[in-house]
């Protein structure tokens, strides 16, 4: 079986790049803000933030782009199911995640949110910036006629 690629997988790849360097940045940044903040504490609050919304930020483009291989007008429950049953589980993760870490005495609260806010917003920025540079065409996955296919259709004597 050949897997054909949608054109969305050059804007989900781009995406993946650019916050995976994201996530470093902010990691280093956040590591000193925290421990300037809030010390030993403040910089494990900082990069357990910063790294617990990259990698949940990241599932949502890796899961699509598994899902984006089983596109096609018959395999669309099997894209949609991956996609509805990998942010599920996700939530489900990411909730039972925050219940552990709520109440522990090596977590600063307010630096833990602030590198998670930090995160959400420069991923949402990442998102625009790449959608808004990625050239995809309009028509999207479409198979388009050959010039052979058009010269046979043609009516002789034109």
């Amino acid at each position: 079986m050949t897997a054909t690629r949608s054109s969305s997988s050059a804007i989900l790849r781009n995406t993946l790049l650019w916050s995976a360097v994201i996530t470093g940045v902010l990691a280093v940044v956040g590591a000193v803000v925290g421990y300037l903040v809030g010390g030993g504490t403040g910089l494990v609050s900082a990069l357990i933030g910063v790294l617990l919304a990259a990698l949940f930020l990241g599932m949502t483009a890796a899961i699509i782009l598994i899902a984006s291989r089983f596109h096609g007008p018959d395999k669309f429950q099997i894209y949609f199911g991956i996609v509805i049953g990998g942010w599920l589980i996700k939530l489900i993760v990411f909730v039972v995640v925050l219940l552990v870490l709520r109440g522990q005495p090596w977590i600063d609260g307010l630096v833990f949110f602030f590198a998670v806010l930090a995160s959400i917003i420069s991923s949402l920025v990442i998102d625009l910036v790449v959608v808004a540079r990625t050239r995809v065409p309009y028509v999207g996955d479409v198979a388009l006629p050959t010039s052979a296919d058009a010269d046979g259709d043609r009516p002789s004597g034109s």
